[in-house]
């Protein structure tokens, strides 16, 4: 599953490059790439199985998501963030996600709002959720973020937050996810924005994403990420 460069959701990737950028994605994203990992092409296209040519797309358009950089002398890395780029995504998080509730509960039918709840109740059947062991997401429409800036039904900030901050937010999301006090409120919280959003209350479901964006900022900020200096 992986996003194209419009931003859109690709049940399965249709090339090599989209292959080996969802591949590399996810290994980023859970922590198989650790930050500062440099990713030299001849490794990375004998393990995925690709030329040289697809490889590169799939690092330019990494690169473009902000999940790796390219070093004078030292190649292609996995981007190492600090303590201020953790606050200014989540303050960036925090403002769009919540603008994306109150258009979406302006905007979104009735249809696609008993699609959002059958979602979340697809995400209950998940052991792991019910345990309150974890609650990571799949990529793309199987996210509650991701379906919600969709319902929004404004272009722009759909290509925001399910294209140019989707990757580095599920980056950071990935840690808070796994911790057992966590994976249980982040649901608690969905299901409460959800509600606000079928009670076509604006306001509320704003300050509900709001607090739970804000949420997460503060568990991350309290926890020892690798490759994040103090």
């Amino acid at each position: 599953m992986a996003l194209d460069e419009a931003g859109t959701l690709s049940l399965v990737p249709q090339t090599h490059a989209d292959r080996a950028f969802a591949s590399i994605e996810h290994a980023i994203v859970t922590g198989e790439f650790q930050p500062g990992t440099r990713l030299g092409e001849e490794t990375l296209a004998a393990r995925y199985g690709i030329s040289r040519g697809p490889l590169r797309e799939a690092l330019r358009r990494l690169e473009g998501r902000g999940l790796v950089v390219r070093l004078p002398h030292a190649g292609v890395r996995v981007v190492a963030l600090d303590r201020q780029d953790l606050i200014e995504l989540y303050e960036i998080r925090a403002n769009l996600e919540g603008l994306a509730c109150r258009l979406a509960a302006q905007r979104t039918t009735d249809v696609e709002l008993t699609a959002l709840e059958a979602l979340l109740h697809e995400h209950a059947t998940d052991a792991r959720v019910r345990s309150g062991e974890s609650y990571f997401q799949e990529h793309g429409a199987f996210d509650f973020h991701f379906a919600v800036a969709a319902l929004s039904k404004s272009r722009r900030l759909e290509q925001l937050l399910c294209h140019d901050y989707y990757s580095l937010t599920r980056l950071f999301r990935f840690h808070t996810s796994h911790k057992p006090d966590r994976a249980l409120r982040a649901y608690d919280d969905h299901l409460r924005i959800c509600a606000a959003l079928r009670d076509r209350d604006g306001e509320l479901a704003e300050m509900l994403m709001r607090r739970h964006v804000e949420a997460a900022r503060r568990e991350l900020e309290a926890m020892d990420l690798p490759g994040r200096p103090a």
